[in-house]
């Protein structure tokens, strides 16, 4: 399931996103709040983790505007307050569970599998390449011609990526940031290296490139 990490402290951020990697979750990290709205905004996570005291914006606000705008991601709230005020307010604006600074692992992961049932309740099947291509968000697989495609989570995150936007050209830096995160050090030519990948499993012209534009994927 694709993560929205919304967390200003880089101490807790880092270890937080690897976490989460390792127990599955494709990360997207981002580190004040109206970074975090306009990641969330985009659609394209059924589940976030908001700080609420961050810079710019707190998570409180993030969350009501997300909410104002249809966004029905599952929300975790992250905070190192504990009044009941404050897990009240969160609540109330649309948050799905409260988690108070310091938490166990453990924890986290557990009401992360919890409140995650709400956000994948809106996967399905998009259609692709002409009806071709099929990418199932529930099992997480790719068919193309009705014959599944062995594909690895980074190409299947690429794709999901492209499909979720369909129609939208997103250049090497924004997929770098969705699909390897905004903690990659690698070279960004890493997204040309992984699109030929999927062209070649799947169709040449599955993925279309401009120069100056990026790369998209057409309904």
């Amino acid at each position: 399931m694709r993560l929205l990490l919304v967390e200003d402290d880089p101490r807790i951020a880092g270890p937080l996103s690897e976490t989460l990697s390792e127990a599955g979750y494709t990360v997207t990290t981002c580190t004040d709040g109206p970074g975090g709205l306009h990641e969330g905004l985009s659609d394209l996570y059924p589940l976030m983790v908001l700080d609420v005291m961050l810079p710019g914006m707190d998570g409180f606000e993030v969350a009501r505007r997300l909410r104002e705008a249809g966004i029905e991601a599952a929300i975790l709230f992250l905070t190192a307050r504990g009044e009941v005020g404050d897990r009240v307010q969160g609540l109330d604006l649309g948050g799905d569970a409260y988690l108070v600074k310091p938490f166990e692992t453990p924890e986290l992961l557990a009401t992360l599998r919890a409140i995650g049932r709400k956000g994948s309740s809106r996967t399905a099947l998009l259609a692709f390449g002409g009806g071709r291509g099929q990418l199932d968000t529930v099992g997480r697989t790719v068919r193309w011609d009705g014959t599944e495609v062995a594909v690895t989570g980074r190409e299947y995150a690429l794709l999901d990526t492209l499909l979720q936007s369909r129609g939208r050209w997103f250049t090497r830096e924004e997929l770098l940031s969705r699909v390897w995160g905004l903690d990659f050090s690698g070279e960004a030519r890493i997204v040309d290296v992984y699109v030929r990948y999927l062209r070649r499993k799947l169709s040449p012209d599955v993925v279309q490139s401009e120069r100056g534009r990026g790369y998209r994927v057409d309904a």
